[in-house]
C-alpha cells in the first residue's frame, strides 16, 4: 500500500483538498473493469481475476485480496442494507458470494506455513503453521484433497499431560527431574507457543491385540513434530500425541528454545537423533532420544489382568451377576473355566493396514458363525423365552455400504432423537421429541406401533435380546418397560423410587438385568415381568425390580452414556462421565477395572460396541468400541490396550449430539452430521468413504440393520430415511 498524498481539486478552490488514499497497479488494462462501492468496502478487480477490497471504515486495514475466480471478473455487487458485508462477483467460470466479515477474520487469523510432510502409506498431506495448527489432507484421488483433520498442538499437549498425570506413567528416566506440573501449568508453559517447525516420519512398534503388552512386528505410523519448545510424537491414525519432550524440562540441554530442528529415526534400535539450533543464541545441539521407555509406557497397565468383552470364566459367587443368572444350581465351580465362545481361531494382532480395503480388524474366517454360548444349564429362568423363532442367515462380510436412498417417511414434526433395530432386524424403534416411541417394520411400511406415556422427549430406546420387551428413557427422567407386542406398560422407574433420575438404560446379560445410570451411579436391576391377566387385580402393579448392585463413577461425576453387550454373556460395562473420562467396570468382580482420562475434549454422549449375531468376526474384534462427543468427532478404541486406535473427524458436528453405529460386518462406521448428510467411514481410513444425501436437516441418529445391508437415519425435522446397498 502506498502512502496517501494530497492533490489539488480540479475546480481550483484552495479549501477543497482531495486525499488519495490508495493506488494499485494492475498488470492488465483497467479501462473498462467493473467497480463496486458499498457502505463498508470499495471493491475492484486486480490482474483480471483477483478481487480486491479496501475498507472505508478502517483504512489502516491491509488490502483484502480474494482469490477464487479463474477468469476475468466481469461484474460485482454489494448486498442490501441488511447484509452490507456480502459481495457477489461474477466471471465466465463462477458466480461467487463472499461474506467479507468472515474473509477478514480468516485473514487476520492466518499464519504462515512452516512445514510440509507427505505420508505415502496413508496418502495424506500434512502442513504445520506458525500458530501450532496442524492440517491433514487426503491425497486419494476421489477425495478431492478434502481436509481429514485439524489439530491444535497446544490443546493436544494439554490433553496429553492430563492423561499422563492420571495414568502416572513417565516416558523417560529423566522425567523425575522435571519441574512439578503445578509449576508448569501456572508458569511459562501456559504462555508457551507451539510453532510447527518440522514434520518427519516416526515408527513405533504396535501392541498385540492380546492386551498383554507384547509387541508385534507391525509398526504404528507416527510423526515427529518439531516445535520451538519441544518434540512431539503424533499418531497419524488416532490424531493423538504418543509422547511429548519439552526442552525446558531437561536441565542438561544446551538449547531450551529452538529456532529450527531436524529429526531422523532408527526403528530397529528404537532411537532418534534430533538436530537443534538455538533461537536466541549461536548453539547447535544434537540429541539422542531413546524410545524404549516410551514403548514400555505404551503397554497396557496391569498386563496380568487383561480386559475382554468376551467372558472367559464363570460367574463368581461374589459377583452381582450371580443374583440373576447363577443360582447355585447347575453351575460350575468358580475355579473351573467356562467357555463362552467357540474358539475356532487363535488370537491375532489387530493392525490397521493402509493398502487394503479393510483395516485388519474386520477380516474374519469363514469357518463358522460367531455363536456365543447362551444355553447354560439351569442357570437362568429366561432361557426358554430367548429362543429365536426364525432361521438366522449369516451377514455377508463383503456386503457393500448401503448408500442408495430407498425410502423416506415423515414421522412427526418433531425431532427423532434415536433409532435402534431389533436383534433380528425385523423392526425399527425410534424415540421422538413429542414424548412418543414408535416401532416400524424394517422396511418402513405400514402403520407403526405407538408407545405413549412419557412426559418428555424420548432420548433412548432399547430392544431386549428376545425382542419381547422395549425400554425407553425420556427427559422426564423416567424409565419405562413395555411389552413390544401388546404395547402395554409393564414397569415404571424413576418417580419417587430413587434419589436421582434415570439418565440412560439398557438390557444386559442376555436380558437378565436392566443396566441404568442415575446421577453418578451405575445400577444393576434384577427385574420380574408378570404378563398374566387378572381383571380383578388389573390395576395392581405385578412387575417388580430390585437393585442388586450399584457403584459410583470415579470422581463422583455424572454419567452421560453407558454401553454393554446383551447378545451374549459379558462382564464388561463401559461408562462415560461428564468429566470427559471413560470408565470400564468389571461386574464379575463388581469394581472399576480401568479409567481413561480425557477420552474426548467434551463429554461423551454415545458409546457403541462392535458385534452382530449375524456375522462371524475374530473373537478379539468384539473388544472394539466407538465413542463420540460434540465437536470432537468419533474415536475407535480397543479394550485390550485402552487406547484410541483411530479418529474420524470429517463430518461437521459442532453443537448437536449426532448418533453413531457399527456395521454388522465390523468394517464400517456410520455417523450423523449437521450438514444434512450421514457419513460412512471405512475402519482402515480416517476420512469418510461415503457421504449420504437426501436429508433436509441435521442427522440425529443412525442404525445399521444387523441382518441385512440397510442403514436407517433420523433427522431433527422428524423424518426417517432408509438406505440400501446398490
Amino acid at each position: 500500500m502506498e502512502t496517501a498524498q494530497e492533490v489539488s481539486c480540479p475546480g481550483g478552490r484552495e479549501d477543497a483538498v482531495v486525499t488519495e488514499k490508495y493506488v494499485a497497479e494492475s498488470r492488465e488494462v483497467v479501462s473498462h473493469v467493473q467497480l463496486a462501492c458499498g457502505p463498508l468496502y470499495c471493491a475492484f478487480p486486480l490482474d483480471g481475476n483477483q478481487l480486491c477490497l479496501w475498507s472505508i471504515r478502517d483504512p489502516s486495514h491491509q488490502l483484502l485480496i480474494l482469490q477464487g475466480h479463474l477468469q476475468t471478473i466481469t461484474a460485482m455487487a454489494f448486498g442490501n442494507k441488511e447484509n452490507p458485508s456480502l459481495l457477489c462477483s461474477a466471471s465466465q467460470d463462477h458466480l461467487r458470494i463472499w461474506n467479507l466479515d468472515e474473509c477478514r477474520e480468516n485473514t487476520l487469523k492466518a499464519y504462515p506455513l512452516l512445514s510440509l510432510f507427505i505420508d505415502e502409506d496413508s496418502k495424506q498431506l500434512l502442513t504445520g503453521c506458525a500458530d501450532g495448527q496442524l492440517w491433514v489432507f487426503s491425497l486419494i484421488e476421489r477425495h478431492h484433497y478434502r481436509c481429514v483433520a485439524h489439530v491444535d498442538l497446544r490443546k493436544k499437549n494439554k490433553a496429553f499431560s492430563t492423561r499422563r498425570m492420571a495414568s502416572g506413567v513417565c516416558s523417560l528416566p529423566e522425567e523425575s527431574q522435571r519441574p512439578s506440573r503445578k509449576t508448569l501449568d501456572q508458569g511459562e508453559e501456559a504462555e508457551a507457543a507451539f510453532p510447527i517447525l518440522m514434520l518427519a516420519s516416526c515408527y513405533l512398534p504396535s501392541l498385540l491385540g492380546s492386551g498383554c503388552g507384547v509387541l508385534s512386528s507391525e509398526n504404528t505410523r507416527c510423526l515427529w513434530i518439531g516445535s520451538s519448545t519441544g518434540l512431539f510424537i503424533f499418531n497419524l491414525a488416532s490424531f493423538e500425541l504418543e509422547d511429548a519432550f519439552h526442552f525446558k524440562d531437561f536441565r542438561r540441554l544446551s538449547v531450551r528454545v529452538a529456532g529450527s530442528c531436524a529429526v531422523t529415526s532408527q526403528a530397529a534400535h528404537l532411537k532418534a537423533f534430533c538436530l537443534l539450533t538455538s533461537l536466541f543464541g549461536r548453539r547447535i545441539a544434537i540429541l539422542e532420544i531413546s524410545l524404549a521407555p516410551l514403548v514400555t509406557s505404551r503397554q497396557v497397565p496391569g498386563a496380568g489382568k487383561a480386559l475382554s468383552v468376551l467372558a472367559s470364566s464363570c460367574v463368581l459367587p461374589t459377583s452381582p451377576l450371580y443374583f440373576g443368572i447363577v443360582k447355585g444350581k447347575g453351575t460350575k465351580p468358580a475355579g473351573q473355566k467356562q467357555s463362552v465362545v467357540k474358539n475356532v481361531i487363535g488370537d491375532q494382532p489387530l493392525v490397521f493396514h493402509t493398502k487394503v480395503r479393510s483395516s485388519g480388524y474386520a477380516s474374519a474366517p469363514h469357518l463358522t458363525m460367531f455363536s456365543p454360548k447362551t444355553n447354560f444349564k439351569n442357570d437362568g429362568k429366561r432361557s426358554s423365552k430367548c429362543r429365536i423363532d426364525h432361521k438366522c442367515e449369516e451377514y455377508t462380510l463383503e456386503s457393500p455400504v448401503p448408500s442408495k436412498l430407498r425410502k423416506q417417511i415423515a414421522v412427526c414434526p418433531h425431532c427423532v432423537n434415536c433409532v435402534q433395530y431389533s436383534g433380528d432386524g425385523q423392526r425399527l424403534a425410534c424415540g421422538l421429541a413429542n414424548h412418543l416411541s414408535l416401532v416400524f417394520d424394517a422396511s418402513l411400511t405400514g402403520t407403526p406401533a405407538a408407545f405413549s406415556g412419557h412426559d418428555g422427549a424420548v432420548s433412548t430406546v432399547c430392544w431386549s435380546h428376545d425382542r419381547r420387551w422395549l425400554l425407553s428413557v425420556a427427559q422426564d427422567q423416567t424409565l419405562r418397560l413395555w411389552s413390544a407386542r401388546r404395547r402395554e406398560l409393564l414397569l415404571l422407574l424413576g418417580r419417587g423410587r430413587r434419589s436421582k433420575p434415570v439418565q440412560s438404560a439398557q438390557f444386559y446379560y442376555m436380558d437378565a438385568f436392566i443396566l441404568l445410570s442415575s446421577g453418578e451411579e451405575l445400577q444393576l436391576l434384577e427385574y420380574h415381568v408378570d404378563t398374566s391377566r387378572d381383571e380383578i387385580k388389573r390395576y395392581e402393579p405385578r412387575s417388580r425390580c430390585e437393585c442388586v448392585f450399584r457403584s459410583s463413577t470415579r470422581g463422583a461425576t455424572a454419567v452421560t452414556s453407558l454401553s454393554a453387550v446383551n447378545d451374549f454373556h459379558s462382564h464388561v460395562v463401559l461408562v462415560a462421565g461428564r468429566n470427559r473420562t471413560l470408565q470400564v467396570f468389571d461386574l464379575n468382580t463388581g469394581c472399576s477395572a480401568a479409567v481413561i482420562a480425557e477420552a474426548h475434549s467434551r463429554p461423551i454422549h454415545q458409546i457403541c460396541q462392535n458385534g452382530s449375531s449375524f456375522t462371524a468376526q475374530q473373537s478379539q474384534a468384539y473388544n472394539l468400541f466407538l465413542t463420540t462427543a460434540i465437536g470432537d468427532g468419533v474415536r475407535l478404541w480397543d479394550l485390550r490396550t485402552l487406547r484410541c486406535e483411530r479418529s474420524f473427524e470429517g463430518h461437521p458436528n459442532r453443537s448437536y449430539p449426532c448418533g453413531i453405529a457399527f456395521s454388522p460386518c465390523g468394517r464400517f462406521v456410520a455417523c450423523g452430521a449437521e450438514d444434512r448428510h450421514a457419513y460412512v467411514y471405512d475402519l482402515g481410513c480416517s476420512t469418510f468413504s461415503h457421504r449420504l444425501a437426501g436429508h433436509a436437516d441435521t442427522v440425529s441418529g443412525v442404525a445399521f440393520n444387523p441382518a441385512s445391508p440397510q442403514l436407517a437415519t433420523a433427522t431433527v425435522d422428524g423424518k426417517l430415511q432408509l438406505f440400501v446397498a446398490e
